[in-house]
């Protein structure tokens, strides 16, 4: 059961000599192969919780765990994906998928068919020997995302990883992550500023207070998506069209409104 729980996370601080309180009272129990989404104003503390259940960062007070362990330190259960295409550039597609396999030690033939098997789902089949500069900004995030799911891990961290795409690669690699997490689910921590992407991609989206970070409200997601069949239509397109969808949309918007203004008085 591979599920995040953060317990009264509270995070501040040092900046210029004074304490800055970041996050504050965080309770969040993200479901063991469920996608939860984390939208709040910037500043709000949402990479900072990505980070913590990563083990890049730690609460000034609470506790984070995975699976039920405190986290205290990096680990394989745990994969992340940043906005930067965080590849080798020295080495082939291959190669970099494979990186994270041979430090668990798999042999050549189990590692071969790991590797076929998500770049496959990935669509970059025939890119194997291509390296990070031949490839554009899509396909590269497809490879860092091969790359995490490869490892098998429990938990995929996920901060902003299509924010330095272009606008139609960013709705193909929408597509391509809610195909993926269709097929082969996992436990999924989303860090994103876009609201569609949020509503289109998570199980549950988490809206974040303006600066010091807590949890404003947490919408359902997938109970409308099923009720509204959203996973029968063919593209984002499509499902951005439906009334179901631009109500979500619209209430988080409205949120998120209600936040920035509240925070600039």
């Amino acid at each position: 059961m591979a599920d995040i729980v953060f317990d009264n996370v509270t995070r501040v601080f040092q900046r210029n000599g004074e304490d800055l309180l970041t996050l504050d009272g965080i309770n969040l129990h993200i479901q063991d192969k469920e996608f939860v989404a984390i939208v709040g104003p910037s500043g709000c503390g949402k990479t900072t919780c990505m980070r913590m259940a990563a083990g890049l960062e730690f609460p000034t007070s609470g506790t984070v765990s995975v699976a039920g362990r405190d986290v205290r330190s990096p680990g394989p259960d745990r994969a992340v994906v940043f906005q930067q295409f965080a590849l080798f550039p020295w080495k082939t597609v291959w190669e970099n998928v494979d990186f994270g396999l041979r430090s668990k030690g798999l042999a050549t033939g189990e590692r071969r068919d790991i590797i076929e098997h998500y770049l496959k789902l990935m669509n970059l089949t025939g890119y194997e020997k291509a390296f990070p500069h031949q490839l554009s900004g899509g396909m590269q995030q497809r490879v860092a995302i091969a790359r995490a799911y490869a490892l098998d891990p429990g938990v995929l961290l996920m901060d902003e990883p299509f924010g330095a795409l272009d606008a139609q690669t960013r709705v193909v690699m929408q597509e391509e992550l809610v195909r993926l997490a269709r097929v082969n689910p996992r436990t999924v921590l989303f860090i994103t500023h876009a609201v569609e992407e949020s509503v289109y991609l998570a199980d549950r989206v988490v809206i974040m207070t303006s600066r010091p970070g807590r949890v404003k409200e947490i919408i359902d997601i997938k109970s409308v998506r099923e009720a509204n069949r959203w996973d029968e239509q063919a593209t984002i397109e499509d499902v951005m069209d439906l009334e179901s969808f631009v109500h979500l949309r619209t209430h988080i918007w409205k949120s998120l409104r209600a936040e920035h203004a509240g925070h600039e008085h």
